[in-house]
């Protein structure tokens, strides 16, 4: 079911909630009256289909990234950068790189987030910008930290690499 912002432009912000909302509903989103109803409905597509924010994770973390045409293996450095691997042309090894975050393949980017449905941004050292095709899952490898995903393992698809 899509979030449809259209449909809940009545909000206050200083009260938090959105008005006619009762005290036990919990206000997951509010749309942003200056922003696009299409860029609100992305935003709210997006905190329901889930990611990981960067700057919540310690450096070291490692993490799997599938997207509809590869499989990224990425180690969390910190602030923004990583080790990235997984394409046959930009990083067959892994490669340094800086992660800008997730688009919804426009000009409009997530910063230090990585999201499911969104594309995958990060700056090559010789490349430049890459964004990947879209994210299909995200996860955190150890599952033992708070940030890891509760969701299946990605499946490896060796056809892909």
């Amino acid at each position: 079911m899509e979030f449809d912002s259209r449909k809940n432009r009545n909000w206050r912000p200083e009260a938090g909630k959105q008005s006619g909302s009762s005290g036990s509903e919990p206000d997951l989103f509010r749309p942003h009256p200056s922003l696009a109803d299409v860029v609100n409905d992305n935003i709210a597509q997006a905190e329901i289909a889930g990611g990981v924010k960067l700057d919540e994770l310690p450096a070291g973390t490692e993490l799997e990234v599938e997207t509809e045409n590869r499989y990224y293996a990425i180690e969390y450095r910190g602030d923004g950068k990583g080790i990235i691997s997984g394409h046959p042309l930009f990083c067959p090894v892994p490669t340094l790189v800086q992660i800008s975050g997730s688009t919804w393949g426009g000009s409009m980017l997530w910063i230090r987030f990585l999201g499911r449905e969104m594309h995958l941004e990060f700056v090559h050292p010789v490349f430049g910008r890459i964004t990947t095709s879209r994210i299909e899952d995200v996860r955190v490898v150890d599952e033992d930290h708070p940030r890891a995903s509760q969701k299946p393992k990605p499946r490896f698809r060796p056809e892909l690499n």
